[in-house]
């Protein structure tokens, strides 16, 4: 074979790309561009939301009166009620739930007045929370007994819908006067059981009071009102009832503050 043949088998020597590093310089390019919109992205403030934002912020900490209604969700404290770090001090949040308390005891009182029962109960707001007292045998029980009269049966319906929507736990107390009841119950421990528990169970069942937040207790004759003789009738009627007590859920520090919070206003409303 002669030579001229085998050098037309011979491979062709590859050319050489020279242009090959324009690819990876686009590449980088390209990454650095988008670096540096990310970066200018970052660095760009809204400034009508800033503005919008800083309004907001002066205005719930009552530093300037704004021209709009702040739809905001919160509570707006004055702020010598909001410590060094902004935070809500104790007082403040005390206030907030005596506020709410005495907001609900008026709606209360409101239902109660429709149907002209708001004397049929004594209301008080203290560190435990709002104490509605269903006082007098006569008017929510008959004597010796632990059923419901007509009168109970209407107090309740008008105050059972409107605690079963709040946060808060009930405690339905029973009292008794110091006298010894007679059969069926051997002692005012299950008869103050049976009218607190009759009370719980009108609340549960038929305004559908979630029964996870309630429970009855039994004081006896222990915890009377009336603490003299105790033998006049009013002493006996005082000690002689039920309370249905809506317990603050704010920590023990903040509950004990509750009566500082009510200086100036009425804790306690009878009717």
């Amino acid at each position: 074979m002669s030579a001229k043949r085998r050098r037309r088998h011979e491979p062709e020597e590859e050319h050489e790309n020279e242009e090959r590093w324009m690819a990876s310089y686009m590449d980088m390019v390209t990454v650095l561009m988008c670096m540096f919109i990310v970066l200018f992205a970052m660095s760009t403030v809204d400034q009508k939301k800033f503005a919008e934002l800083k309004d907001s912020l002066a205005t719930g900490f009552g530093q300037v009166k704004s021209q709009k209604v702040d739809t905001a969700v919160g509570v707006i404290v004055p702020p010598k009620q909001v410590d060094e770090q902004g935070k809500h001090t104790d007082l403040s949040l005390a206030q907030v739930e005596a506020d709410n308390l005495k907001a609900l005891r008026d709606r209360i009182l409101t239902a109660l007045g429709k149907d002209g029962l708001q004397d049929a109960v004594t209301m008080k707001i203290d560190e435990r929370g709002l104490t509605i007292g269903l006082v007098g045998n006569e008017t929510f029980f008959a004597s010796n007994r632990a059923e419901l009269s007509a009168t109970a049966t209407k107090v309740l319906s008008d105050i059972g819908p409107l605690l079963a929507p709040t946060p808060y736990q009930v405690s339905v107390e029973g009292h008794a006067d110091f006298r010894q009841p007679g059969a069926p119950y051997p002692t005012n421990w299950e008869l103050s059981a049976g009218r607190a528990t009759a009370v719980l169970r009108h609340l549960v069942e038929v305004d559908t009071f979630p029964q996870e937040r309630i429970a009855a207790v039994s004081f006896g004759s222990a915890r009377p009102l009336a603490t003299a003789t105790g033998a006049t009738d009013q002493d006996l009627a005082a000690n002689r009832r039920v309370d249905v007590v809506v317990l603050s859920n704010q920590p023990d520090k903040v509950r004990a503050l509750i009566p500082q919070a009510l200086t100036g206003t009425t804790a306690t409303s009878a009717g």
